[in-house]
């Protein structure tokens, strides 16, 4: 009999995304804070994304891989209490050093939570894998787009130290994985079921080699776009159509919600339709809307960017799924790999743009990044799936 949907350890991993991505993501809505406090340049600020991004990038594989081999039930609550220390560090942190210092500790904590929670997402899938990475991963979005919020009405009003009263979600965080620690030691003993193991593309290792360099490919097209808005869409937003820092941090949260939101469509429409087509929409499909961009006024900017985070949004899922499923057993390795890439794309996108638009301008920025899109025509050359999985029963 295969597994059913375990909706409830579903949702409490997606819940503990949503605050870990959530601590993240004030490190970006407090660049303004920041670049005034500090005198920083923009090549600086996207120094400050690239430092936690190549921490959490370059450890997650590693720490995905040891994980395939010796499964680490606690390892999750140990992740959280990394992000804990991280931001509470952030928050007393007194020069440009320090800053760097406390989105590594940031990034660790990131390294270490998302290869295991990914695998946890998918051993509570039921065979439904699109949909719980996409719920798994809805967390996190919805965490990214939280945050900017939080901090336009609590940390700008209050200032810097104001950030340690995000601790108080951190500590929200260890509590649930300490249970879902639990769950998973349990899961570790028991005989997986039909539902439970996966089945493979039964692929030639020399088109699974391609097939991954090219869904890289798509991940370095979709991140390094991606940058572009969380970085400096504020800062766009100020420069081009004047608005306070506190009117466009709400325009971010809008693009960021739209990005939960496009998510949760990617892992549905995946389990359905095959995920070959969701990754064919959401990467090349938002090229007319990111070449729009540069062209239009606040009014059609705040649409646009609405527009281009639902479509590109659903790419992830289907792709961090699809390269599973390439690899069957090493789950937490592909999601090591795929997290750690895309973080390493967004934050070395931070560095290169920054440095671009302190060289010529934010908008020029906007206007180069709109051709990336445009790599999602090598998505023609992935190889369609040999199989279907069967659907399972949902308690």
């Amino acid at each position: 009999m295969p597994d059913r949907t375990a909706f409830r350890v579903l949702a409490a991993i997606s819940f503990c995304h949503f605050l870990n991505d959530m601590l993240q993501s004030v490190v970006p809505a407090l660049y303004p804070v920041f670049k005034t406090s500090y005198h920083l340049d923009f090549g600086q600020i996207g120094l400050i994304t690239l430092t936690g991004q190549v921490v959490a990038s370059l450890l997650q594989p590693f720490v995905g891989y040891y994980t395939d081999r010796y499964p680490q039930p606690w390892s999750l609550a140990f992740g959280m209490f990394c992000t804990l220390t991280g931001i509470s560090l952030l928050s007393a942190a007194s020069s440009f050093a320090l800053i760097l210092m406390s989105v590594a500790v940031l990034g660790l904590g990131s390294a270490i939570f998302h290869p295991e929670a990914s695998r946890i997402a998918r051993q509570a899938s039921g065979g439904q894998h699109g949909l719980a990475q996409s719920l798994f991963q809805v967390g996190g979005n919805a965490g990214s787009a939280t945050g900017p919020l939080m901090a336009a009405f609590i940390v700008m009003p209050r200032g810097q130290g104001s950030v340690a009263w995000f601790s108080m979600a951190a500590l929200t965080g260890i509590a649930v994985l300490t249970r879902i620690g639990f769950w998973y030691r349990q899961r570790m003993g028991a005989p997986k079921s039909a539902g439970a193991r996966s089945a493979g593309h039964a692929l030639p290792r020399a088109k699974v080699l391609l097939a991954l360099g090219i869904l890289m490919l798509l991940i370095f097209s979709k991140y390094f776009y991606l940058s572009s808005l969380v970085t400096y869409y504020t800062f766009y937003l100020i420069a081009k159509f004047g608005l306070g820092v506190q009117q466009a941090q709400v325009m971010l949260f809008v693009f960021l919600a739209a990005v939960a939101a496009g998510t949760i469509i990617g892992g549905l429409v995946g389990d359905r339709v095959g995920r070959k087509y969701v990754i064919w929409v959401s990467i090349l499909g938002v090229l007319p809307f990111s070449l729009l961009l540069p062209l239009a006024n606040l009014f059609w900017t705040g649409v646009l960017s609405v527009i281009i985070g639902l479509v590109l949004a659903s790419a992830f899922s289907a792709i961090l799924v699809y390269a599973q499923e390439l690899l069957p057993g090493n789950v937490g390795m592909i999601s090591g790999l795929f997290f750690g890439f895309a973080f390493g794309m967004g934050g070395l996108g931070a560095a290169v743009l920054g440095k671009l638009a302190d060289q010529t301008s934010i908008t020029y920025v906007y206007q180069v990044c709109a051709w990336l899109p445009a790599i999602g025509l090598l998505t023609a050359f992935l190889p369609d799936p040999s199989s279907r999985r069967p659907a399972t029963r949902i308690s």
